[in-house]
């Protein structure tokens, strides 16, 4: 990966408003969700962006929050001994998070870039996921999330219901009340178009 330089104009504007999304209070809630989810061994990040960033960018913690929500037979991420050490590695873990994720359940729309964490280009982002993740996850109920469940919300669910054939039957006779009505309805007291009405006292 290329250095970057500092950014200046229009970059630099648009890199701190990205950088004003990062929610600190957020990241306090997600690293106690983490270190619930996958135990004390991960360790705790320095306060921050750049601590938050620098704790997950190889990808290993990331890798081992998602296999803590499957059972130990079907854990979808191999996750290695020893930290890797070279870039494209770190990437390669980011990105086989990112695709267990989605297979949880997060949408492509709550998905961070890997660029996102790894440059710290948007941590917002990477938040966002793992909010996202949080959520699905009390959301299942199947016994794997640890943690407060206030910490994240529920996504809602879908209630679908069942109507009996003679139900569905007696709905085609009522006439809603979108339909209106017409009832009463005369011209009694119109006027023509572009005549005055007359009051008559």
């Amino acid at each position: 990966m290329a250095n970057k330089g500092p950014s200046y104009g229009m970059s630099r504007e648009v890199q701190s408003k990205i950088e004003k999304k990062y929610d600190e209070e957020l990241e306090e809630r997600l690293v106690e969700w983490i270190l619930v989810q996958c135990g004390p061994d991960v360790g705790r990040p320095d306060r921050g962006r750049l601590g938050f960033q620098v704790w997950l960018k190889n990808g290993v913690i990331l890798c081992k929050l998602v296999n803590s929500l499957y059972p130990d037979g079907s854990k979808p991420v191999k996750v290695p001994e020893n930290p890797p050490s070279m870039v494209f590695k770190q990437m390669e873990q980011v990105a086989q998070f990112l695709k267990a994720a989605e297979d949880y359940g997060v949408t492509k729309t709550d998905m961070f870039q890997t660029v996102d964490l790894f440059e710290g280009k948007d941590l917002a982002a990477v938040q966002r996921t793992l909010m996202a993740l949080g959520s699905l996850a009390v959301t299942k109920n199947d016994g794997y999330y640890r943690g407060d469940p206030n910490w994240f919300m529920k996504k809602a669910q879908e209630h679908k219901r069942d109507f009996t054939e003679s139900q569905l039957q007696e709905g085609k006779h009522v006439i809603g009340l979108q339909m209106g009505s017409n009832r009463g309805a005369s011209q009694a007291g119109m006027t023509g178009y572009g005549r005055p009405r007359q009051i008559i006292s």
